[in-house]
């Protein structure tokens, strides 16, 4: 079962990467990396931001059922955000809307808490699947039943995640921008991208969790689904293929998951982390 996500989070780290400042060609200084005063042409970050955010709504959107290509993506996404937060102006902005920028830190909490379940659900998944495989191998109707059952149960607490996920998408989109009303162009739309970013990574990470449970829901449907595949199986040998064809497509989509959901659960909490040193910055 997928923990509640009243979770709190603790542990070391990794600093974000430093970003360098390329020299002026012609001029003897370093190019500052704040936003030009000109709105038309966005400060590079903040357009990598919105490509990113963009790339990771489209999969989310697509009818792709790659989960590793979409969590690839949401780690792109948020290494994206993390360079454009060492920015001053959104620094800024954080620290002048309190309120929306509160909501931006428990919507990554849910987004942390949510990944920390699915690597869950995934473990468990694949101990079903060795069950299934054991159960198969030794013509076990029982058994295979049973596996059906617990993988089925892995699969309802990834929709649960994934339903989660999706209400906050809603909620994100409700969300006041951040700033105030007398906010600047350029400010009105650092705003825009920081909202997108935390939106698009939640429909991304819905995408994920359903496509995870829709490769587990081919492999076994529902216990009288497994138990008649064991009975037809004991009395034609052959029919055997089918099965294992489909558990070890589960098991590759487990083994390309359980790598990169790690990463995007660490790349979420380095955003929340950042997000809350801007709001507290050490003295």
């Amino acid at each position: 079962m997928a923990p509640s996500f009243g979770r709190s989070i603790s542990f070391q780290l990794s600093p974000a990467r430093a970003i360098t400042r390329p020299r002026a060609a012609a001029a003897g200084h370093v190019r500052s990396i704040s936003l030009p005063p000109c709105r038309s042409h966005s400060h590079p970050l903040l357009a990598h931001l919105q490509a990113q955010t963009a790339a990771a709504r489209a999969w989310a959107t697509s009818a792709s059922t790659s989960p590793s290509t979409g969590l690839a993506l949401i780690d792109a996404l948020h290494a994206a955000l993390a360079e454009l937060l060492l920015l001053p102006e959104p620094q800024t902005l954080v620290r002048r809307a309190c309120a929306s920028s509160d909501r931006l830190l428990d919507a990554f909490l849910l987004l942390a808490d949510a990944h920390r379940g699915f690597q869950e659900s995934l473990l468990a998944l694949r101990r079903d699947a060795a069950d299934a495989r054991a159960a198969l191998r030794r013509r076990d109707a029982a058994r295979l039943a049973s596996a059906a059952r617990a993988q089925r149960r892995a699969e309802k607490d990834l929709a649960r995640l994934a339903a989660a996920v999706s209400s906050s998408v809603a909620r994100s989109a409700r969300l006041a921008a951040l700033g105030s009303a007398t906010a600047t162009a350029e400010e009105a739309e650092m705003a825009a991208a920081l909202m997108d970013a935390a939106a698009a990574s939640a429909a991304a990470s819905a995408a994920v969790f359903s496509a995870v449970a829709s490769v587990s829901a081919a492999t076994s449907s529902s216990k009288k689904a497994a138990t008649t595949f064991a009975a037809a199986f004991a009395k034609k040998p052959e029919t055997a293929d089918v099965a294992p064809e489909k558990l070890e497509e589960l098991e590759r989509c487990i083994d390309e998951c359980e790598s990169g959901s790690e990463v995007v659960f660490r790349s979420i909490v380095r955003t929340r982390v950042s997000l809350l040193n801007i709001r507290t910055p050490a003295i």
